[in-house]
């Protein structure tokens, strides 16, 4: 197995498990590479020596960390998925109403534009961009 260095347009750095540089070049070219932190699958291989990933070899302490860090952080996202309403792309009219009290107030989340973001920020509704991984996306179990 070659583990590669990958990254995502968006900064996200991940290691790729293949068979070999030209299954990576394969998956690559399909669309099958994607970031596990986004989705995004415009994946590029950062300069580095690739390593093999042999049976019984030991780890190094730093990617160690950088997996407790990501399971960190999906169990965070988790938890605000488990405990926000959906809202889809109503996000922004919903966050409005919630905001003047015409609606009840609650925890959402949504999709929006970054104008329409821009805009609820400067009428002084807290937003957060949230960028939800696409293992995520699908229902919680």
């Amino acid at each position: 197995m070659k583990v590669l260095d990958l990254q995502c347009p968006h900064g996200h750095r991940f290691e790729g498990w293949f068979a070999s540089a030209d299954d990576f070049e394969s998956q690559q070219s399909r669309k099958l590479v994607e970031c596990p932190i986004c989705g995004a699958t415009e994946v590029s291989r950062l300069p580095s020596a690739p390593r093999l990933n042999l049976s019984g070899a030991s780890d190094s302490e730093a990617p160690a960390r950088a997996e407790q860090m990501q399971a960190q952080m999906m169990r965070a996202l988790r938890e605000v998925l488990e405990k926000t309403e959906n809202v889809g792309d109503r996000f922004a009219e919903e966050a409005r109403r919630i905001h003047y009290n015409e609606a009840p107030a609650r925890s959402i989340r949504g999709v929006t534009t970054p104008e329409d973001a821009r805009a609820l920020v400067e009428e002084g509704i807290e937003v957060m961009p949230l960028p939800v991984p696409a293992a995520l996306k699908e229902p919680l179990q």
